[in-house]
């Protein structure tokens, strides 16, 4: 049994999005307020479900409150509330509600050997096997309870409110907003009291596969009786704020119990260790010892309280008649990992013997990075020894320990916070193996992580990444909401894709491991061809965009590509949907010659990316010249490509036109006099002095196509050795890409925070 996929409507952000799972594990990845959070809030709030002696704090469940609905429902939810309030009101149907409430659809795909776990879920007798859903839905319990109780404390509100404008000492005062004021404000105190969730089963049959289609759940439609998931799945979560904080701080939560290692071992133990409860002959020696342990500390405190118990009895007790005072201890194993000091880390060790002492600092003296790993890795062991009733809990045969569930979910919020890059990797390659170690496979395991960490985007498959895509509000009074793409959808069906999509899809999971993943995590993405693009480019963004609204303020990804591979990222680009700005070199080509760039000679050019991403190919290379600022940008994504600049070569204020072939020459050409200037350049800047200081710009044009060779990169690190990066002037047709991407980011940061909605409710929203 395995979670397939989940719907999610309503939700905050997540107005209507699905989430494919992979058999093992899932990783959700994407810029800040695109809606992970919310997706995992959702997958909290909906399917953590607590046992019979577990409190919500213990396992983390969170309650709803109004915040979770998608704000732009309000509109509508509030409509009904007014309709009440009018001598016709409408009696709305729980149809008509269940579109606008919070839900969540889990589909399920199920063998038929375990049919008769879920047969509670079977839609109809002619199922088979295959897939099951069910929908849990946070809907009104009964509405005309609601609209009576909304209208009676309206009322009262109302009548207040003109009470207080009425005439004091002849002044009329200023009227008294009382609540509730709208049906929103009346639920924002009263939601647990009207609404409760709700179990549906849905119709396999009507599953929409090529885009989220809820199905719509009638009147005629009859809920479950009970929680759906019990005994099918267990579901476990590590939360983003696990407390730790600096010893010596003196805010921080390092109070809290359950932030210690000690407390977790503490948990552990009793669950699953402690011989004390229900012993078996393999606690005989430890509680043994424990039996020796009391009796002799029982006889050294009593001795100890002699004295003292002696002046009590000359005060007149114990009298004759009064009992004696004997002190008992108790020896309680799991209380004895209580405290700070139950876990010592080892800085020096000394002597080789068995029994060596050391030198240990409790855990509080420890490194965030060390104390989060480890709890977080005890915390999947003990997820799966308790799902696995290992230990003291297979004798805990409680009603509902009776089987165990086939399925096991386990949720992870941002694993990488204290964690260095390193250990981020080794964690999140470790995980599901820590939660697999000691299970059969008859069992399923599902790992659902969110981060923010490319490093964890490294180290997972392409294939496991969910991208959550932000998509702006569509109108002034609806709000930014998000969109889930399957990763491993974007170049086809992995079942059925064309050799062509094959290929391509293994050279950009191929790619995406050899290079930073940050592009996941980022607002814009900029794709250069060569390392002196990549090393320069954020000295130009820093040097001349650092504006209010500049690149620099924004999470800008920079990879550099081949020209030759790059039009090969544009699935991934163009299913990403952020604005991105592709820098690619001219090379005009003659047939299959390079040439240096020349009007009037009938060439081409030779990029695979304008070629082939652009769809220029049929362009010459004097068309591709002369395309004007807006004819180089294709949907989400520019062209930013040499083209002729007008050069004032010998300092007379004639101009002429010059042709960069390439990002080094165009360099050169559009930095004359700081070239000119450079004190005993080596390599490629030697050669391009000596081609500025040549006769005429023709001359200096063809020597600088001649100078081009492999040593790019170490031309973009003379540079930044001889030159402050502020002082050299950027490549026109790089400034004009730029200057697109700024305006772009700009555009799209105003779309996702439309005038019209309250700012602090859509911070609440966006996640």
């Amino acid at each position: 049994m395995k979670i397939k996929f989940i719907d999610i409507q309503n939700f905050r952000k997540l107005k209507c999005s699905r989430i494919n799972f992979s058999d093992k594990e899932t990783l959700f990845v994407g810029a800040n307020n695109s809606g992970k959070t919310s997706a995992m809030d959702a997958l909290r709030v909906f399917l953590l479900q607590k046992g019979k002696k577990q409190t919500d704090e213990e396992i983390g469940i969170k309650k709803f409150d109004t915040t979770d609905f998608t704000l732009s429902n309000w509109n509508q939810i509030n409509s009904f509330g007014e309709s009440w309030l009018t001598d016709n009101p409408h009696g709305e149907l729980f149809s008509e509600w269940q579109i606008l409430c919070p839900s969540i659809d889990v589909w399920l795909n199920v063998e038929k050997n375990e049919v008769h776990k879920v047969r509670h879920l079977i839609p109809t007798l002619k199922w088979n096997g295959g897939k099951l859903g069910v929908r849990l839905i946070y809907q009104p319990k009964e509405i005309e309870e609601l609209q009576a109780s909304y209208l009676a404390n309206h009322k009262a509100a109302n009548d207040l409110s003109q009470h207080s404008t009425s005439n004091i000492e002849g002044k009329k005062q200023p009227e008294l907003l009382v609540w509730p004021k709208a049906l929103r404000d009346y639920l924002d105190r009263m939601l647990s009291s009207h609404f409760e969730m709700k179990a549906y089963i849905l119709d396999p049959d009507k599953i929409s596969e090529s885009g989220v289609s809820p199905q719509i759940i009638t009147d005629e439609y009859q809920p479950l009786n009970s929680y759906p998931f019990h005994g099918l799945f267990k579901v476990d979560m590590i939360e983003a704020q696990r407390g730790f904080s600096d010893p010596n701080s003196s805010s921080g939560n390092s109070n809290k119990s359950d932030s210690k290692l000690s407390a977790q071992l503490n948990t552990y133990y009793s669950r699953h260790l402690n011989p004390t409860e229900l012993p078996d002959e393999g606690d005989i020696t430890a509680l043994r010892a424990i039996d020796t342990a009391k009796a002799s500390f029982d006889e050294r405190l009593n001795d100890s309280f002699k004295d003292a118990l002696g002046e009590i009895k000359g005060l007149g007790y114990p009298g004759f008649n009064d009992p004696d005072i004997k002190l008992s201890s108790k020896v309680n194993p799991v209380e004895s990992l209580d405290h700070e000091a139950a876990i010592l880390f080892e800085i020096q060790k000394q002597g080789d013997s068995v029994g060596r002492s050391t030198f240990s600092l409790p855990e509080k003296y420890n490194g965030l990075g060390y104390k989060n790993l480890i709890y977080m890795v005890f915390k999947l062991i003990s997820f799966r020894d308790q799902w696995m009733r290992k230990g003291k809990a297979s004798k805990r045969r409680l009603e509902e320990d009776i089987a165990l569930e086939p399925l096991h979910l386990v949720l992870i919020e941002e694993p990488e916070a204290h964690l260095h890059a390193q250990v981020q990797q080794v964690f999140i390659r470790k995980a599901y193996e820590v939660l697999r170690k000691g299970v059969d496979k008859s069992f399923s395991t599902q790992m659902v992580v969110s981060s923010h960490s490319s490093y964890l985007a490294h180290e997972i498959s392409f294939e496991k990444l969910r991208y959550f895509k932000r998509k702006p509000a569509e109108c002034s009074k609806s709000v930014p909401t998000a969109e889930v793409i399957d990763l491993s959808k974007i170049f086809g069906d992995p079942n059925k894709r064309k050799p062509e999509e094959k290929q391509t899809a293994e050279f950009v999971a191929r790619y995406l491991k050899t290079t930073h993943c940050d592009l996941f995590f980022s607002n814009g993405i900029i794709l250069v061809e060569g390392a002196a693009e990549r090393m320069l480019l954020p000295h130009f963004i820093s040097s001349h965009f650092d504006g209010v609204t500049g690149l620099n303020r924004s999470y800008i990804s920079i990879l550099e590509v081949g020209g030759a591979h790059a039009h090969r990222l544009r699935p991934l680009i163009d299913a990403l949907g952020l604005p991105t700005l592709v820098i690619t070199d001219m090379d005009a080509v003659d047939g299959n010659n390079k040439n240096q760039p020349l009007r009037g000679r009938d060439y081409n050019s030779g990029s695979d990316t304008l070629k082939d991403w652009f769809a220029f190919k049929d362009k010459t290379l004097d068309e591709l010249l002369d395309l004007s600022f807006d004819e180089k940008v294709m949907g989400n994504v520019r062209a930013a490509y040499q083209y002729g600049i007008q050069v004032d070569f010998l300092d007379d204020s004639v101009e002429q036109e010059a042709i960069p072939y390439t990002f080094e020459d165009a360099i050169a050409l559009t930095n004359i006099k700081l070239i000119k200037n450079l004190n005993k350049p080596t390599g490629m800047l030697a050669k391009m002095k000596k081609a500025v200081t040549l006769g005429s710009l023709d001359e200096c044009c063809t020597e600088l196509y001649n100078a081009l060779d492999k040593d790019k990169a170490k031309m973009a690190l003379d540079l930044l050795f001889d030159v402050e990066p502020k002082d050299l002037k950027i490549p026109k047709y790089i400034e004009e890409g730029l200057g697109w991407l700024q305006a772009e980011l700009v555009t799209v940061s105003n779309d996702f925070l439309p005038e019209d909605v309250n700012t602090s409710e859509v911070e609440n929203d966006v996640e």
